[in-house]
């Protein structure tokens, strides 16, 4: 990803006051293990007008990990940002058992690598990555996000955003100070508040879900959700088994113009809760 930043408080503050000027213009959660019945489509796609594909799918069926990382700072930094997020996080969740505690754990400790390796490497300097992802138990649903990748639900009809993004305009609508129409085409829709490897600590929004027979899980990089309405990605999933949904997401955001990478993973849970 492109033109994606990461700033202070006080740069924030700045920011925010900025845009008004211009307007017109942790609780414990439990742990479990096992086996379960998933059918996921994952794809991704470097869009209609990057040069490179700076997303990284996180997918180990094997281990029911399902995730999305955005890169951004620069071709190379961008990359290696995703791609080493995803290596690292697999890594330390290789012989793990599906948790909170442990899943936040290994995204602080996939920042340290990160850090540390644009310290050492000035080319690298201002990399970083969101994260999303979904680690599922026998029970449960373990989620964790950073940035403005998201994951949504579709359960028993209602179709439902289950992260909120760690972005400049969609901080300043939680605090309405802009209207969702107004974020979708503002001009600062890029700069995100919170990322993997750029700071040396991290704060990870978990959540944990009880697991469901016949929810759909849709997680994807705003290449997706900042091309394609909620109403028209629900639909989509409403309609259509996973393979045939994911490939029709992808279509979709890339007929509405393919500005950024294009990332998605859709999951469908036939057993739910054991």
């Amino acid at each position: 990803m492109n033109r994606k930043f990461h700033f202070t408080k006080a740069t924030r503050k700045s920011i925010e006051d900025f845009v008004l000027q211009r307007r017109e213009l942790q609780k414990e959660l439990p742990a479990h293990d096992g086996k379960a019945g998933l059918v996921c489509a994952a794809l991704t796609h470097t869009g209609k007008v990057r040069p490179a594909n700076q997303d990284a799918l996180v997918v180990s069926e094997e281990k029911r990990i399902f995730g999305v990382a955005d890169g951004m700072g620069g071709h190379k930094g961008g990359e290696t940002a995703s791609t080493g997020c995803r290596d690292a996080l697999l890594a330390a969740l290789a012989e793990a058992d599906p948790g909170a505690d442990v899943l936040r754990k290994a995204i602080e400790k996939a920042n340290a690598a990160l850090f540390q390796q644009q310290k050492e490497d000035e080319n690298l300097s201002g990399m970083g990555t969101t994260l999303s992802v979904a680690w599922l138990s026998d029970s449960f649903v373990y989620i964790a996000h950073v940035g403005d990748s998201r994951v949504y639900c579709l359960r028993d009809g209602e179709f439902q955003q289950m992260t909120d993004d760690h972005s400049l305009v969609e901080e300043l609508v939680r605090k309405g100070m802009l209207t969702d129409e107004e974020a979708r085409n503002h001009p600062m829709r890029n700069v995100i508040l919170r990322a993997v490897g750029t700071e040396e600590d991290i704060l990870v929004d978990m959540a944990v879900e009880e697991r469901r027979a016949g929810d759909i899980w849709l997680i994807c990089s705003d290449g997706l959700h900042g091309m394609v309405p909620d109403a028209e990605m629900e639909t989509i999933l409403r309609e259509n088994e996973p393979d045939q949904a994911a490939e029709l997401l992808m279509n979709a955001a890339l007929a509405a113009g393919g500005r950024d990478n294009i990332s998605l993973v859709v999951l469908q849970d036939k057993e739910g809760a054991k």
